[in-house]
């Protein structure tokens, strides 16, 4: 893999960019914009549509939310203005719909999958993939069967320090991994406790899925799965809100921290990867700077520490874009559905939950 600093920094500063492009404009290359629907606004990350409204790869045509609540508080939030509402089936059946954005509530995630894949579109599906991996891979299945992408909307994946770290790994500058270490906590109001506590994996369902998707790329899918899941905040909502899980591999061990009492734990959100050839550090996460010790010089990295900063990054540019280069064949898709399910059944086994 060719690659150089300038490179992911100018990869990190794009989506900005995205952001100010009018959802009106055209493609300069002349080809034309994908159709692509939503699928509900109850997601957290729902809001990620606006991303699509300014990119010029993509004509947003509507959203389809029966609940008349959520519809209603959405259709003045800045995302979704001027959109059509519209049942599943009139969106489905839109024509020229070529993907659809899968953002319910995770418990109606896959339902909904199913159903965007029945019909034929590219899916992209917010985190984490429901909780029943034998319907996840149902519809894996019949997605690759129909030469379809799934995309899983694990927010990290194009962070351009994660993109730089998978480089290193490719170029095998970190030597043998044998360690992963990541965290990522913050402090979640009792409402969102509420609303998180119908999900028996807790936090490490809701937050520790995002750590979990970087570590099975880095190491693959883990030979065992031991899990630690705690309330332990003094509040009656039964949120398993302090976990831990532990990935032993054959000759490498990695381990995931998530709570949901951390103050200002944006900031100590962090990804450790430890190789005989060097170590790579990124925190904090969402705003991320690189710190990189190497045990010998490579192109462009000294021997020893050095710190690589990088620019502000805006979540889900990158994403769109490469959905975009997918669906119009340009590239193969950089995940795909064994990783995906790799990432899902170890999600399940880190929450104590059935696989079967």
């Amino acid at each position: 893999m060719d690659f150089n600093r300038r490179d992911i920094i100018r990869q990190s500063g794009g989506v900005f960019a995205l952001s100010l492009i009018p959802e009106s404009v055209s493609r300069a290359d002349g080809k034309p914009r994908i159709k692509v629907g939503q699928i509900g606004v109850g997601h957290a990350h729902a809001t990620k549509l606006s991303v699509y409204r300014a990119s010029p790869d993509y004509e947003v045509v509507g959203i389809a939310e029966p609940d008349e609540r959520l519809r209603k508080q959405a259709e003045n939030q800045p995302a979704y203005r001027g959109l059509r509402f519209m049942t599943r089936e009139e969106l489905l059946g839109t024509p020229g719909l070529q993907a659809v954005l899968v953002e319910t509530k995770v418990r109606d995630l896959l339902d909904n999958a199913e159903a965007a894949i029945a019909a034929g579109k590219h899916i992209h599906i917010d985190k984490p993939a429901g909780e029943s991996l034998p319907l996840f891979q149902k519809i894996l299945d019949e997605a690759k069967q129909k030469k379809l992408m799934v995309q899983m909307g694990y927010m990290y994946r194009y962070n351009p320090a994660v993109v730089l770290l998978r480089q290193f790994l490719a170029q095998g500058w970190l030597g043998d991994v044998f360690e992963v270490h990541a965290v990522m906590s913050k402090v979640v109001d009792p409402p969102a406790r509420r609303a998180l506590a119908e999900y028996k994996g807790g936090m490490m369902f809701e937050l520790g899925c995002h750590l979990i998707d970087l570590v099975v790329g880095v190491l693959g899918k883990p030979a065992q799965v031991f899990g630690m899941n705690q309330h332990a905040a003094k509040v009656d909502d039964g949120l398993l809100d302090n976990s831990m899980a532990v990935f032993s591999y054959p000759a490498a061990i990695a381990s995931v921290k998530t709570a949901a009492m951390e103050v200002d734990g944006g900031e100590r959100r962090h990804l450790v990867v430890c190789g005989t050839g060097g170590t790579f550090h990124i925190q904090p996460l969402d705003n991320p700077t690189a710190k990189i010790t190497l045990a010998q010089e490579r192109p462009g990295y000294k021997k020893g520490p050095q710190e690589i900063k990088f620019p502000k990054y805006a979540r889900y540019g990158d994403d769109a874009a490469d959905m975009a280069r997918v669906i119009r064949g340009e590239k193969a898709d950089s995940f795909g559905p064994s990783h995906d399910l790799a990432v899902q059944e170890t999600i399940l086994k880190a929450c104590g939950l059935p696989t079967g």
